[in-house]
């Protein structure tokens, strides 16, 4: 049994998307950051840096904060949604990529283009052409691939659970997903995955799942 501390930000929606394809139990547990809840002491006993998500594994009593730790984790547990072989390496390697620059880029042009336009014209542009070469990099990266890492074609694995929920605030970001159409169509093809629609939705429903 898993228990999951989260909001409804990409980061929590990682994890909450991994576990419903585990099809494991799991209790979750909101942590509204809108509320400043990510500061209470017994939140920070899990997770010290005080930041969504963190779980704690009641069958071992492991507690794990950081998306990308606590991924890698429950794909090693269950023993699902990881690559072999030197395919492993592959989505290490995206999956890194997202931790260290996908998803902290689209998180500035988060915070300067949807929610602060206007105070600094220099940041809006300095982090909308990044996500811009980031979007480029991935589209590239899947030309003849249905999935990130997997040999041949790709297989689904915690890389494409890890970048997809970024890409799903593609609106957030004013990017025109059909610019981009090898990270359309796998963007799609994994919205339409019941598991991927529950997940999002946790830990309550904001808004439908984006498509373009």
């Amino acid at each position: 049994m898993i228990d999951l501390y989260t909001w409804t930000t990409p980061n929590g929606r990682k994890v909450s998307i991994l576990l419903e394809e585990l099809g494991v139990e799991y209790s979750t547990h909101a942590i509204d950051i809108s509320k400043g809840e990510q500061f209470e002491p017994d939140f920070l006993k899990i997770a010290p840096n005080n930041r969504i998500p963190a779980i704690v594994d009641r069958d071992t009593g492991q507690t794990l904060m950081e998306s990308g730790a606590i991924m890698l984790y429950l794909a090693d547990k269950y023993g699902k949604f990881s690559a072999t072989g030197s395919e492993y390496w592959r989505m290490m390697e995206w999956l890194m990529w997202q931790m260290g620059g996908l998803g902290p880029m689209l998180g500035q042009v988060h915070h300067f283009v949807k929610y602060n336009r206007g105070l600094s014209e220099y940041a809006e542009e300095r982090f909308s052409k990044e996500a811009n070469r980031l979007y480029r990099v991935l589209d590239a990266h899947l030309e003849g691939r249905e999935f990130i890492a997997g040999d041949g074609r790709g297989a689904y694995t915690i890389a494409d659970m890890a970048c997809w929920p970024w890409i799903s605030r593609f609106e957030w970001q004013q990017i025109d997903l059909n610019g981009f159409p090898n990270v359309r169509d796998w963007y799609v093809r994994i919205a339409e995955r019941p598991a991927v629609q529950r997940g999002y939705h946790a830990p309550r429903f904001v808004n439908e799942v984006p498509m373009p």
